[in-house]
């Protein structure tokens, strides 16, 4: 094969490897209940389809493959441990099946099931989350480990726990029902937006896997909707999600330069997207039991009204934050709060709320600083303002964030 052909065929196992790794984790998890045996089976997969198609050509379907080639390497585990007789019923699950899978069809998407798994009570709270980022949709200890501001090895050990706790403790592979739903939704949606948060922030410049990822956590919120059409916070997350993608084409300048929100043009948001957000929002707000993902879609839906009339209301969107703050009364949301009142009744108001927060809370928080900064300028407190811009700019991740920030200090 001609070195073109290598990394095109290459290119392909990644972009199947990144498109289809929950779907196939998933539905390996849904026969053999060991999330850890089942990625560790489609790794072996991956690199056995790394060997052989360049040599054999690229397969008609490319997830069946990968699917066929893990089943067969979960068998051949569990016939050379001592164990065959307990795994029995694996076997006979992952042999029945199999029959579900060939060149022509598609196989089940359980990832739905595997969110639900993920946030058992069994398993510590605070991983509910971080487990279904990695095993639902595949992002891996390191990066999961920056968003959560502990050590990739901390995560990666926690995360192994986590898995072994599922297996060991044999929880089930299905929906809950009614009665333990609501116990175990609030951890779902949490991580739907974290993982569309993750994938937003990725799409800083061209990576195709954060514009992947923000795709799949809005399919995910979707699917849930289908599933509890009459839980208004599963709506308001999916308002908030469309909305915030509706701006994607007016995040960046022809040189992927950073635009703040308030100076995009916001005649090329979507208002496709924008349109769907307000019905989903105010289908949530019909229920009368406003959370946190309904007023975070509120916050959304008062700047998306600039696209219409031309302004922004300000005083209202600092009414949402207000409330908000009651629910989660967060560095960030204290730090949004702080820029909208800034805005509504000018600097020095924004600025006191921003002095209320606990300097620990905020002190690698980076928009507190870039939110400072911009206010202690706009007061004429110049060498507090360069300060705030030092702390900004050190902690911008985003190159185009950083010389966006450069600029503003001067």
């Amino acid at each position: 094969m001609s070195g073109g052909a290598l990394e095109d065929t290459q290119r392909t196992i990644e972009r199947v490897a990144r498109e289809s790794y929950g779907r196939l984790v998933a539905y390996l998890c849904a026969h053999t209940r060991d999330v850890a045996g089942a990625e560790d089976a489609l790794s072996e997969a991956l690199l056995t389809a790394l060997q052989v198609w360049p040599r054999d050509g690229l397969p008609q379907n490319s997830e069946a493959w990968l699917l066929t080639a893990a089943r067969h390497s979960i068998i051949d585990l569990i016939r050379h441990q001592r164990v065959v007789s307990e795994s029995e019923p694996t076997l006979l699950l992952l042999k029945d099946n199999s029959s579900e899978m060939n060149l022509a069809t598609k196989f089940p998407d359980e990832r739905l099931k595997l969110l639900f798994v993920c946030a058992h009570p069994a398993i510590d709270p605070t991983m509910h989350t971080p487990l279904m980022l990695q095993t639902v949709l595949g992002l891996d200890a390191a990066r999961i480990a920056g968003a959560f501001l502990i050590s990739a090895k901390t995560m990666g050990q926690r995360l192994v726990r986590a898995k072994t706790k599922i297996r060991d403790a044999g929880i089930q592979f299905e929906i809950p029902d009614k009665r333990e739903l609501p116990g175990r939704l609030e951890a779902v949606l949490e991580a739907i937006y974290a993982a569309f948060g993750i994938g937003w922030d990725d799409m800083a410049g061209t990576d195709q896997r954060g514009r992947d990822l923000t795709e799949e956590a809005i399919w995910l919120a979707r699917v849930l909707l289908e599933l509890i059409p009459d839980e208004p916070e599963a709506r308001g997350l999916l308002a908030l999600m469309l909305y915030c993608d509706a701006r994607r084409a007016a995040r960046r300048g022809p040189d992927r330069e950073y635009i703040p929100l308030s100076e995009q043009d916001s005649k090329q948001w979507s208002f496709p997207l924008i349109d769907e957000a307000e019905q989903q929002l105010a289908a949530a707000f019909k229920y009368g039991r406003p959370g946190r993902f309904q007023l975070e879609a509120a916050i959304q839906s008062a700047h998306a009204e600039r696209a219409r009339s031309g302004r922004t209301d300000w005083a209202a969107i600092s009414a949402f934050y207000q409330q908000l703050i009651r629910i989660l009364p967060t560095p960030g949301t204290r730090t949004g709060y702080a820029a909208a009142l800034a805005e509504a009744n000018g600097p020095q108001a924004g600025l006191a709320v921003l002095d209320a927060i606990e300097s620990d809370a905020v002190s690698s928080y980076q928009p507190y600083w870039a939110v400072r900064a911009h206010l202690l300028q706009q007061l004429g407190k110049t060498p507090e303002a360069l300060n705030a811009y030092d702390r900004a700019i050190g902690l911008a991740e985003d190159p185009a964030v950083r010389k966006f920030l450069l600029k503003r200090r001067g």
